[in-house]
């Protein structure tokens, strides 16, 4: 792992290196870049970044005043970008939506294509129940870190209240075990994700951001798993309507995550969407 001081604090992040089109991945709340672990072994050819994310699985803190809005992470996108002098990226998300928020922002100008798979979108953040649930926690003194200790369950994060719906096949126990042990055992990562989940703003104010999205006129790959039960399949033809220059693919035998569930289906489509300078 590589490590990278931008204006939050301390960001690790995988990387693969080469010169071939460089492919940035996003994840999303308790998960680190770890999720991309099956699909960038089927990436030859490309330079691969995980970088994990600081929304709950993280393993350093933040600073503490560090502004850690669903706005102000995704122009941490940006500043990742510009520190390592990226261009002509593709952005990866699945997931989490918020990178969708740099294309509102105008701050897009190093992505040079989009890949979009099952991901938050429109008004639905957080999605389905375990958004709700989430909320409802984190409004609760104490709340939080109860729920966070749950995890250590097996037999709750096979519940569809809270990751039982987010992957068709069990996340491996040691892989779940590293991303919800920052949050269950560092106040100071909790806090770190308390204030992404208490900053997302109206309903108004995110269909607004989705609409700005259409200005991003470069190349966008939409793929979304038919049998998702958090990112309405509604939501995949939607972005693809939203953008000038958009392909929609659906996904079988998946939920949300498809780099769980389908991850040499989603490596393919990678890599027919950008051609790799394979030597």
């Amino acid at each position: 792992m590589s490590e990278i001081e931008l204006s939050v604090g301390p960001i690790e992040y995988g990387d693969t290196g080469g010169d071939g089109p460089v492919l940035v991945f996003m994840h999303g709340l308790t998960m680190d870049g770890s999720v991309w672990r099956k699909v960038v072994p089927g990436l030859p050819g490309y330079r691969c970044l995980t970088p994990t994310w600081p929304v709950g699985s993280h393993r350093k803190p933040m600073h503490p005043d560090a502004d850690l809005s669903l706005r102000n992470l995704a122009l941490l996108i940006d500043e990742f970008l510009a520190e390592l002098d990226l261009s002509d990226v593709t952005l990866v998300l699945n997931d989490c939506g918020g990178g969708q928020v740099l294309l509102s922002e105008g701050r897009a100008d190093r992505v040079g294509r989009l890949v979009l798979t099952s991901c938050e979108a429109f008004d639905n953040y957080p999605p389905g129940l375990p958004g709700k649930l989430l909320i409802v926690a984190c409004r609760i003194p104490g709340g939080f870190r109860f729920l966070m200790n749950l995890f250590r369950f097996r037999i709750f994060r096979r519940a569809p209240t809270s990751w039982g719906w987010m992957s068709k096949r069990p996340v491996p126990t040691e892989v779940m075990d590293d991303w919800f042990r920052p949050s269950q055992d560092q106040p100071e990562i909790r806090r770190d994700l308390l204030k992404y989940v208490r900053s997302v703003p109206p309903k108004a104010k995110l269909l607004e951001w989705s609409a700005q999205m259409a200005s991003f006129e470069r190349p966008v790959l939409v793929a979304w798993a038919k049998e998702d039960k958090l990112m309405p399949i509604e939501h995949g033809s939607r972005l693809a309507k939203l953008f000038p220059d958009a392909r929609l693919v659906e996904i079988e035998d998946s939920y949300t995550l498809i780099p769980e569930d389908q991850p040499d289906v989603l490596a393919a489509l990678i890599r027919d969407f950008v051609p790799a300078h394979v030597p």
